[in-house]
């Protein structure tokens, strides 16, 4: 298991358990689809070990979106 995920820091960086597991399954499949990581030390690491990385150098976040336009 990947030490990270062991501790809080990453929990409360992402604000909560829930947004970490779907900022990686997000980020995940973005890669099963051909996207290329967004840090460099790549060798030898799983998937799982490059998005856990990336969220930790903060190359990726959850991305909150409002909608200002509701209709009743």
């Amino acid at each position: 298991m990947i030490e990270a995920l062991k501790g809080n820091e990453i929990i409360n960086k992402v604000g909560g358990k829930f947004k970490l597991t779907a900022l990686i399954q997000r980020r995940m499949a973005e890669m099963l689809q051909g996207s290329r990581p967004l840090i460099d030390d790549v060798k030898g690491k799983t998937m799982l070990e490059i998005v856990v990385d990336e969220i930790l150098q903060d190359k990726i976040a959850i991305e909150y979106k409002t909608n200002t336009d509701i209709n009743l």
